[in-house]
């Protein structure tokens, strides 16, 4: 699939904002493992900080803006094209996914933002993070969430994925057919290259708080 020009791309975002979800959304409470939903959490140890709030400039707050701009995805297997400008919260996305040397374009959009303190277990936890849910004509079904934790006792940071997931319905049937063979080991793939991709990438960090070179 050849490159979009800049013209073509934002026919492929403008065309995204009347696009449906490809699930209705009063049937997430029957996401199940059970129903034959796929449930997955991975968590990656960030570099640690001070107890308390997120530090100006530290791993959280650095975390939060790689988190923002979907810079933690290897573009070697994801490449998000989106309006910058716009508001994170109802953001349309058009993901490029490569697999088999192929190239998918794939659209998505940004379904809630996460900006709390959370009790888990009397301890109390910093969380930001959003979530994408699937849209029409995507080959998965299912929503992705991302979330950056820092423990205010500990100071630990961490970064969370939490995705349901299962096979669309509709598309070609030799799509379908790859996926069912070869999507699994792809999708797991993504989610563990963009924990270590967080992980170096915060990590890697300058003095100033910048990010570093994967």
């Amino acid at each position: 699939m050849c490159p979009l020009t800049a013209e073509a791309t934002q026919r492929a975002l403008d065309e995204l904002q009347d696009r449906p979800l490809n699930f209705d959304p009063a049937e997430r409470p029957t996401w199940t493992a059970d129903a034959g939903w796929r449930i997955d959490d991975y968590c990656q140890p960030l570099p640690g900080e001070a107890p308390g709030q997120p530090q100006p400039g530290g791993p959280w707050a650095r975390a939060r803006q790689l988190l923002r701009n979907y810079e933690f995805a290897d573009p070697r297997v994801v490449r998000a094209i989106y309006d910058p400008g716009g508001p994170l919260e109802g953001r349309n996305m058009l993901l490029e996914v490569h697999f088999w040397g192929l190239t998918f374009r794939l659209g998505v959009r940004v379904s809630g933002v996460t900006d709390e303190v959370r009790r888990v277990e009397a301890r109390e936890v910093r969380v930001w993070g959003w979530s994408y849910a699937t849209l029409q004509g995507h080959f998965e079904t299912g929503q992705m969430d991302y979330e950056v934790w820092k423990w205010l006792d500990t100071g630990a940071v961490e970064f969370q994925i939490h995705v349901v997931s299962r096979a669309s319905r509709t598309g070609n049937p030799i799509i379908r057919l790859g996926l069912r063979l070869f999507g699994r080991r792809e999708q797991v793939r993504f989610a563990k290259r963009a924990c270590e991709r967080m992980a170096s990438l915060v990590g890697g960090a300058d003095e100033q708080g910048r990010p570093g070179e994967s």
